[in-house]
């Protein structure tokens, strides 16, 4: 009787622990991204203090009244908090969407980039800067990028399926083919780009130049919905780990639950792309750092990559802006992942999940 109380019961304890964990490394990124966020609104060619930028913050907000400068008013709200915030949702998408590839592919070397996402985005892009009569039409640059990370996604997924299932390695050999199509699409539109070609290649490199609060209202709601959704996804996540065959024994629906997954990740990774440019290596390293620190459990790795993800990249995008001149965000991911990467590599930590 007692045997059959413990099993009974060990369950329920163990997803009680999952959720302390869970909230714990929640609680502790949500307060290293507030850090961030203020540690970031201080820094500038204009210096201003941390009390100034707190009192500016909550002067914003209705129940509370200061008296700021309205210079410091002026900089730290229409100018440096749109762009940190819009760090932080970009870095959040790219976090979560990146482990679930990760998850996805069982293979810490995948990113959000691998099925054609963001070349799919950067061609969309390109072609709206450089071909002269603004195609696609009327969608604006953002709107072009997110339509061709989406079309290129799920480009790929149709490429990849047949008889209704959609094996790993296909979809991964598709997009590898994809992206190099796309490439060498891109390539031709930068040769004949012109005068454009300054613009596109710093589109290109990740940038968060010119951040406004309509990227960020537009962004944030889809990336809070969709990566909501993805969390319900977690034991889905879990069990594919162990490969199909067995998910399938354990009751999961494995190509439904394979298309949702893609789905929405695409989503998740065409917004984040669409309004920053192509910035590579957060969805490759934070997850694989935090799987370090966590462990494979998603229920936990989800979340926890997303906020990294957000700490990451308000990070790397004050460091972008703080030198003597401004380098696109992209440029600062990168220089900071592939060291880090290669030494993650040197000590045999990346392997196959």
């Amino acid at each position: 009787m007692d045997g059959e109380a413990s099993t009974a019961v060990a369950p329920a304890d163990a997803h009680s622990t999952v959720g302390s964990r869970a909230l714990a490394w929640s609680v502790g990124l949500s307060v290293a991204l507030v850090v961030a966020v203020l540690a970031s609104a201080t820094l500038g060619p204009v210096g201003i203090g941390y009390e100034v930028v707190a009192r500016v913050i909550l002067d914003a907000l209705p129940s509370f009244s200061f008296a700021v400068p309205e210079t410091a008013a002026t900089i730290v709200m229409d100018i440096r908090l749109p762009r940190i915030a819009l760090a932080a949702v970009v870095g959040f998408a790219l976090g979560a969407s990146g482990t679930v590839m990760q998850g996805f592919f069982r293979n810490p070397m995948a990113d959000p980039s691998i099925i054609g996402v963001s070349t799919g985005a950067a061609t969309g892009a390109v072609a709206w800067i450089v071909l002269p009569i603004g195609l696609p039409f009327a969608l604006g640059l953002q709107g072009s990028a997110f339509a061709g990370a989406l079309v290129a996604a799920f480009g790929v997924y149709l490429i990849a399926t047949e008889h209704g299932k959609t094996p790993v390695a296909t979809l991964l050999l598709a997009g590898v083919a994809v992206q190099t199509f796309l490439g060498a699409v891109i390539s031709y539109l930068m040769l004949q780009s012109g005068e454009s070609l300054e613009r596109v290649t710093y589109w290109l490199m990740g940038h968060l130049h010119n951040a406004g609060w309509s990227d960020v209202i537009t962004t944030l709601p889809v990336a809070l919905v969709v990566v909501a959704v993805l969390a319900a996804y977690a034991r889905d996540l879990n069990v594919l780990l162990l490969g199909e065959n067995e998910a399938h024994s354990l009751g999961i629906e494995v190509e439904r639950s394979k298309r949702v997954l893609l789905a929405l990740s695409s989503v998740l990774t065409a917004g984040a792309v669409a309004v920053s440019g192509v910035i590579g290596f957060v969805g490759l390293i934070v997850p694989h750092v935090m799987r370090l620190l966590v462990g494979p459990d998603h229920r936990i790795l989800l979340p926890t990559s997303a906020l990294a993800g957000s700490v990451f990249l308000v990070a790397a995008d004050t460091l972008a802006r703080s030198g003597p001149a401004e380098l696109p965000v992209g440029i600062v991911t990168a220089a900071v992942g592939a060291p880090f990467f290669l030494y993650l590599l040197r000590r045999r930590e990346v392997h196959a999940l």
